[in-house]
């Protein structure tokens, strides 16, 4: 029998189109269902309305973790921004081993979360860390960075920045290499400056891929659950609570699926919110 061309892209589309009905749609339609009711996995679901929605406003530790989440995003941002586009500019030039500084950069991201959160725990320690190690030899004093409230965010938003860096300067530099000679010829010939041609030709002609790294940053934000919960646990006293790891504790600690559901749909109308702004403010900019 042989299959009529017509039903040829339908055949084609069906592996996706099942994985994705599966696997997103879903999964997606529970949740919503989920957030209206009260489940713990052992017993059957009870049908609650609106009270997991209800229950956020009076709920301190969620505020504590959008607190936190905000924090870690102020603090990343600028740093992925300002480093991965510094990095980018200089490997960007002809210069020996740029390859190869390209690829070291990189390495990071392909490495598993769980082993640089390990290791940069183990950095920080504050008896036998290599950094305090370093600062004692220095005849400075140790620095408390996962056990000090007002430390431990930054030092997680830093091993954050370090390890997710590589990704970004790709991505400036690709930015950087669709950006036309001729823009620059022409600024030399009008007598600009090295700061006035980076300013008025490589800034807007990156804004694209500048958008593009503060909205993928601010979901890997609302993301973070790896690192504090590792390094961490979401301490001291909360403050590295995170959006996920405040979501995973109410899920998988205390049984409330149904709350850990509504939790996640509020942190995505909140970072939808946070996003929809940022595009507003880079695109007025440009």
């Amino acid at each position: 029998m042989i299959l009529d061309k017509r039903y040829v892209p339908y055949l084609l589309l069906a592996p996706f189109l099942i994985h994705f009905l599966i696997f997103v749609i879903y999964p997606l339609i529970f949740s919503l269902i989920l957030t209206l009711h009260k489940w713990n996995i052992s017993m059957p679901m009870q049908w609650i309305g609106l009270k997991n929605f209800k229950r956020l406003f009076s709920d301190y530790y969620f505020w504590i973790s959008i607190k936190n989440t905000l924090y870690f995003l102020i603090i990343h941002i600028p740093f992925q921004l300002i480093i991965a586009l510094g990095l980018a500019l200089i490997l960007n030039q002809k210069i020996r081993f740029r390859g190869f500084a390209r690829a070291l950069f990189f390495m990071p991201v392909v490495v598993s979360g769980v082993v640089i959160s390990i290791l940069w725990k183990e950095l920080y320690n504050y008896e036998s860390g290599v950094l305090n190690r370093i600062l004692v030899m220095m005849d400075f004093q140790r620095i408390p960075f996962l056990i000090n409230t007002k430390w431990a965010m930054p030092s997680i938003a830093i091993m954050a920045t370090w390890k997710n860096v590589g990704f970004y300067l790709v991505l400036f530099l690709v930015g950087l290499q669709n950006i036309p000679d001729s823009l620059y010829e022409a600024a030399e010939i009008d007598g600009a400056s090295n700061w006035q041609k980076f300013w008025h030709i490589t800034i807007p002609q990156l804004n694209p891929t500048i958008l593009l790294v503060v909205i993928l940053s601010s979901i890997n934000g609302f993301s973070l659950f790896i690192e504090p919960y590792i390094m961490t646990g979401g301490g001291p006293l909360n403050s590295t609570l995170s959006a996920m790891l405040y979501i995973y504790k109410q899920a998988f600690f205390f049984n409330r699926l149904g709350y850990a559901a509504t939790l996640a749909f509020s942190f995505a109308i909140i970072l939808f919110f946070i996003v929809t702004v940022q595009k507003k403010i880079i695109e007025k900019e440009n």
